[in-house]
């Protein structure tokens, strides 16, 4: 699984959407720091980032009405089997919480067109981007 560029967010079909959901409960719960080749990279920051991104998801989700576990939107929820992340090491080197966009300096213009391509093999073409 992968983060889709968050300019994508907007735009990803209701199964690509919620899959991300999915993965960010995932990837917030205990599998945060499990290697994984498309989403190494999120472990290279702290959690807080994985939030941000994982908010902006939630926030489509609602704008489309699907529901949501409201406990998802406590940053330092971890899910039901995990305990949850202590400030310190949830903000961590992030801890003047300035976030520049993109959220993932890794989600720039060459990632774009990857999870476009991605996209487009799996029979999803945007339309409304």
């Amino acid at each position: 699984m992968r983060l889709w560029h968050e300019s994508l967010i907007k735009a990803l079909p209701r199964q690509q959407l919620l899959g991300q959901h999915r993965e960010c409960c995932a990837l917030r719960g205990k599998g945060w720091g499990k290697k994984h080749a498309t989403v190494n990279y999120v472990f290279h920051y702290s959690p807080y980032r994985l939030f941000l991104y994982h908010k902006r998801i939630m926030i489509e989700m609602k704008k489309r009405e699907y529901n949501i576990d409201p406990s998802w939107e406590d940053p330092y929820y971890r899910g039901k089997n995990s305990e949850p992340h202590d400030a310190e090491s949830f903000y961590g080197m992030d801890a003047n919480r300035n976030i520049d966009h993109p959220i993932y300096p890794e989600h720039n213009n060459s990632y774009l067109q990857e999870c476009i391509d991605n996209l487009r093999e799996k029979g999803v073409i945007l339309s409304n981007r």
